[in-house]
């Protein structure tokens, strides 16, 4: 099944530049691996506000549960909201691109 996933940051206040550095790193590295388990299939920064970090993704998962444990090994998922819209196969989905 396929999820197309809003995810927005929200970073605390008083955070060092260089913590916010670091966990970005990690979140790059892990969202590399979760492309190479074929969980992570695209990502899309939308136009943002300053200040603002929003990004979309489509992401594979198995069922709901599978989902929410890929979402939670992510590193800023620690600051971060996520708004989950299931997708469902469409009669004019290209033939064999339906999940």
């Amino acid at each position: 099944m396929e999820y197309l996933v809003t995810m927005t940051t929200h970073v605390p206040d008083g955070t060092a530049p260089e913590a916010v550095d670091a966990i970005r790193a990690r979140e790059a590295a892990h969202s590399s691996e979760l492309a190479a388990q074929g969980h992570l299939l695209r990502l899309w920064r939308p136009p943002l506000q300053p200040g603002e970090w929003r990004t979309l993704g489509l992401f594979a998962a198995d069922d709901d549960a599978q989902l929410e444990e890929v979402l939670a090994s992510m590193p800023l998922r620690v600051w971060r909201t996520d708004e989950v819209t299931p997708l469902s196969p469409h009669p004019s989905d290209p033939a064999g691109t339906s999940p």
